[in-house]
């Protein structure tokens, strides 16, 4: 994990993806996944000046279609390059990262704010409107939604997601894989476990355990 320096930019790896035609940019980045999220992740690269060189999928319906501007290719073994998993699913995510050896980017939208003391990891995404204050730290493959923030020395796990509106207060710890609902807060030194699930417009006074659901204000486990 470094210090957030705009994209990140490591040795080219091998991976499997599309295999590249001639309209692709070399220098751009392949997004891994074609649905909602995917659109979000190529509009950050879009406002941040990041050329997408491919997109591409396992979903066969999606083969041939756009995804603003860029023709869906098939998912298969081919060469590497810089890369970008645009799938909001936590596990699914990782289930990509593990398959996959790209050299995974950092993307922030030019519209958040992430202070320079900050520390991202690799392959995590900061969309607009977010903010993420001093003294955080965030995982590898993490999704700061927009609109989210992050306060001063919290620490959120590898594959967490912060959906839009969500709101941490100072200190909070978000575990692996964590997934956090649209307008959720936290509040302040508070722990949710590692993939866990904090439900929309939740408010969470206490931790939450490992793999448990959490709802309501405030948050209380849900039974199942």
């Amino acid at each position: 994990m470094t210090p957030w320096l705009g994209l990140a930019s490591d040795a080219w790896a091998s991976a499997y993806l599309a295999a590249a035609t001639p309209a692709e940019n070399p220098d751009g980045v392949v997004v891994i996944g074609a649905g909602g999220h995917a659109k979000v992740v190529i509009s950050t690269l879009a406002a941040s000046g990041t050329p997408v060189a491919a997109v591409v999928d396992d979903d066969d319906r999606k083969w041939g279609t756009d995804a603003q501007g860029t023709r869906v290719e098939r998912l298969e073994r081919a060469r590497g390059g810089r890369g970008i998993v645009g799938i909001g699913d936590n596990a699914r995510r990782r289930e990509m990262v593990q398959a996959l050896g790209l050299d995974w980017q950092t993307v922030v939208h030019p519209a958040a704010y992430v202070h320079p003391s900050v520390k991202l990891g690799r392959g995590t995404v900061v969309f607009a409107g977010a903010v993420v204050q001093p003294g955080a730290v965030v995982g590898d493959h993490v999704i700061v939604n927009t609109g989210a923030t992050v306060d001063h020395d919290c620490v959120i796990g590898d594959f967490a997601h912060l959906a839009p509106g969500v709101h941490l207060a100072g200190g909070v710890q978000v575990g692996e894989g964590a997934f956090l609902g649209i307008g959720s807060v936290v509040c302040p030194i508070i722990r949710i476990g590692r993939w866990a699930r904090l439900g929309a417009g939740a408010v969470a006074i206490r931790d939450v355990p490992d793999e448990v659901v959490a709802v309501g204000v405030p948050a209380m486990e849900r039974k199942r």
